[in-house]
C-alpha cells in the first residue's frame, strides 16, 4: 500500500524547494539520511559504493544503488526528471526605478504562462556568489521566504479591453514592485543580499556579493483542494512531483539490481548546458560505475543496451473547459494513473516494447494507466527523454501524471496520482517486469 502521508510529504518538499538549487539540496539531505554516500566528480571514487550520489552546478543530481547483480549482464533501471520550472529570473543589473518605485528587472525563463504572475505575493530565492573576508570565492543558497515583490494588474478602468485577450509585453509589463523610494533614495540589491545572507547563513562568510542566480516564486503554500481533497495545487508540480516521487522510489527500492535517478536542470530551456540532459553529466557518472576491465570490452554500449530509462514528466490532463484541445481518444484524467506519452515524431521517447513493459508493470502493481498523444494540428512539447536516448543510446519511455495549468505559477494534479506513480517506479526499479 502507498504511504497515506505521501501527498503531504510531496507538498512539503515543493514548499521547501523554490529553485533547482533548493531541490537538489533537499534531495541531498534525504539521500544522506538514507545512507547514500556523497561523491564528487573531482575526486576518485571507492571501488565499491553500494549507494551514492553526485551533484553538478548545484542544480543537477544523480543518485544510484549499485545493486548485487552483475552490472553489464543485468543493466540499469533509470528514472529521469528535471529540477527547473518556468519562472521570472533577475537580470545581471537587477533593479530599475519608475515613478518613485523600486522594481526588479526580470526576464522570462522557459515557456512561462504570464497572466497568473500578476497580483501574487512573490519572494526571491536562488544562489549567490561573491568573496569572503580573505578574498576567496564563496557561494550559498538564499531564500527570502517572505513576500518581497508584487506585479500589480492594471485596473480594468484603465484598460477596458483587458478581458478580450490582452497581450503581455514581458519587457515592459512584468517588472515587480519592490519598494517606494523616497526623494533621492536608490535601491541596491547587493546590499540587501549581503545583509540577508549574513543574517541567515553567517557561516557562509560573505564579505561581498558579486553575482547571482535568483528567481521569483509565489509564496502561497501548496494545498490539498477539492470537496474531498482529491487534488493538489502548487507551484512547480511540473516537475517536482516527478522528482520527489522518483527519489522516494529509489529510497524504497531493494538493492538487488542497479538503479539510478537523474535530476537535470535546464530542461525548460532546451537542456543545453553542462548540467542539462544534453550535457555530459549522466554519461560521466555511468562510466564511473563500470569497471576498468569491462570498459575495454565495449562495456558502456553493452550496459546501455541492457538498460531502460523512464523519463518522468507531467502530462496534459483533459481540461473540462477546453476538451477540444485534446485528441478524442487520448484524454488523460487527473487521478487516472500514470500517462504513457507517445509522439510519432519522437518528441516523446518510446517504442512498442517499452510501452508494453510499462503496461505490464502497471498490471502487476494494480495501477491504472492512460495514454496521451497530441492533436495532429497542435505542436508537441518535449522532455529530457529523447535527448537522453540520443546522447547515450539508452532505450527511454516518456511517462508522467496528468495535470492542469502546466507552466502556470500554480498548477493542479490529482492527490492519488503520486501514489500510483510511486508504486510503478518502485516496481520498475525492483524489476517486477
Amino acid at each position: 500500500m502507498t504511504d497515506p502521508a505521501l501527498p503531504e510529504d510531496l507538498l512539503d518538499f515543493i514548499r521547501r524547494s523554490p529553485t533547482p538549487y533548493h531541490v537538489v539540496d533537499n534531495a541531498r539531505l534525504m539521500l544522506r539520511d538514507a545512507g547514500f554516500r556523497h561523491l564528487t566528480e573531482t575526486k576518485p571514487w571507492p571501488d565499491a559504493v553500494s549507494a551514492g550520489f553526485v551533484t553538478r552546478d548545484d542544480g543537477s543530481l544523480i543518485a544510484f544503488r549499485g545493486g548485487r547483480k552483475p552490472l553489464l549482464e543485468n543493466g540499469l533501471r533509470l528514472a529521469g526528471v528535471h529540477t527547473d520550472s518556468p519562472c521570472l529570473r533577475l537580470r545581471p543589473n537587477p533593479t530599475r526605478e519608475s515613478q518613485g518605485y523600486g522594481q526588479f528587472s526580470v526576464e522570462t525563463y522557459g515557456g512561462v504562462l504570464l497572466h497568473p504572475w500578476y497580483d501574487r505575493d512573490l519572494s526571491l530565492a536562488g544562489r549567490i556568489s561573491g568573496l569572503d573576508d580573505a578574498g576567496g570565492l564563496v557561494s550559498s543558497l538564499i531564500d527570502f521566504r517572505d513576500p518581497v515583490a508584487f506585479i500589480p494588474s492594471l485596473a480594468i478602468h484603465l484598460d477596458r479591453e483587458a478581458n478580450k485577450g490582452r497581450n503581455i509585453n514581458p519587457q515592459t509589463e512584468l517588472s515587480p514592485v519592490v519598494l517606494r523610494l523616497g526623494e533621492g533614495e536608490s535601491f541596491d540589491l547587493e546590499e540587501v543580499l549581503l545583509e540577508r545572507i549574513r543574517r541567515d547563513r553567517p557561516e557562509a562568510g560573505f564579505a561581498r556579493v558579486l553575482s547571482w542566480d535568483l528567481l521569483l516564486y509565489d509564496t502561497q503554500p501548496p494545498a490539498r483542494v477539492g470537496i474531498h481533497g482529491e487534488f493538489i495545487a502548487s507551484a512547480r508540480l511540473d516537475n517536482l512531483l516527478s522528482a520527489f516521487v522518483a527519489l522516494r522510489a529509489l529510497l524504497d527500492a531493494e538493492d538487488e539490481y542497479a538503479s539510478v535517478i537523474v535530476c537535470n536542470d535546464h530542461e525548460e530551456v532546451g537542456s543545453v548546458s553542462a548540467s542539462g540532459a544534453r550535457g555530459t553529466f549522466l554519461s560521466a557518472v555511468l562510466e564511473r560505475l563500470i569497471s576498468e576491465e569491462d570498459k575495454g570490452a565495449g562495456g558502456f554500449s553493452r550496459l546501455m543496451q541492457n538498460s531502460l530509462m523512464l523519463s518522468v514528466d507531467n502530462a496534459h490532463g483533459v481540461h473540462p473547459n477546453f476538451a477540444d484541445r485534446h485528441d478524442g481518444g487520448h484524454r488523460p484524467m487527473l487521478n487516472g494513473g500514470p500517462v504513457i506519452k507517445i509522439n510519432a515524431n519522437q518528441r516523446y521517447a518510446g517504442s512498442s516494447r517499452s510501452v508494453a513493459l510499462f503496461k505490464a508493470l502497471c498490471g502487476k502493481t494494480g495501477v491504472p494507466w492512460q495514454s496521451f498523444t497530441n492533436r495532429a494540428d497542435l505542436a508537441c512539447g518535449s522532455t529530457i527523454g529523447p535527448l537522453t536516448a540520443a546522447e547515450i543510446g539508452i532505450p527511454v519511455l516518456d511517462i508522467g501524471v496528468a495535470q492542469f495549468g502546466m507552466h502556470s505559477i500554480r498548477e493542479l494534479a490529482g492527490s492519488e496520482d503520486p501514489g500510483h506513480l510511486l508504486r510503478c517506479i518502485t516496481a520498475f526499479y525492483n524489476r517486477l517486469v
